[in-house]
């Protein structure tokens, strides 16, 4: 199976996109690919831009990874209760591409996290609501409240019960998914 994973953040440091590595390990022996939305870094949208230009490059490049792949698992960062720009960008110019849904009808696992008790819980519940009219099914979400005090680099989840509750919801992934 193919899987691509990403982090909603074009920080370098994000933790969302550590979150997302770290939770993406469960899955070995499939194919995982991590992108960088850094590397995909478009015009900011516009109709005037799409009239003009047409659709970058990026786009479509950003579609073929999200088509050629089975299983999505994406990080959302949080920024003023919201989607980051970069990720929002990414999702408008790609929105753009005529006859596909966005997320080409893939599964997804969404996660969030943020320094604060929250773990990203505003943009969590845009996205969980947003995926299905835009092509994504979701299968499960989880959010990690407190980054700082719950996740280690290098040892990840440090918190029992958020580690068992993240344990859990990829066991029934990989059930429903048969892998």
């Amino acid at each position: 199976m193919k899987i691509l994973a990403f982090a909603g953040s074009n920080s370098r440091a994000s933790i969302n996109k550590k979150l997302v590595t770290h939770v993406a390990s469960f899955f070995n022996g499939h194919d995982i690919e991590i992108l960088d939305l850094n590397d995909y870094e478009m015009p900011l949208f516009s109709v005037d831009k799409l009239a003009k230009d047409g659709i970058p490059s990026l786009a479509t490049d950003f579609a073929k990874k999200i088509d050629n792949s089975d299983f999505l698992l994406i990080s959302f960062a949080e920024n003023n209760g919201a989607y980051t720009t970069a990720f929002k960008n990414i999702f408008d110019w790609v929105s753009m591409i005529q006859g596909r849904p966005v997320f080409g009808n893939k599964p997804m696992f969404l996660l969030s996290t943020s320094p604060g008790p929250r773990g990203g819980a505003s943009v969590m519940e845009i996205a969980k609501n947003r995926m299905p009219f835009s092509g994504g099914r979701v299968l499960d979400t989880f959010s990690l409240p407190s980054y700082n005090k719950n996740f280690v680099e290098g040892e990840g989840i440090t918190n029992g019960e958020f580690a068992a509750e993240v344990a859990t919801k990829i066991a029934k992934i990989k059930m429903e998914l048969s892998m």
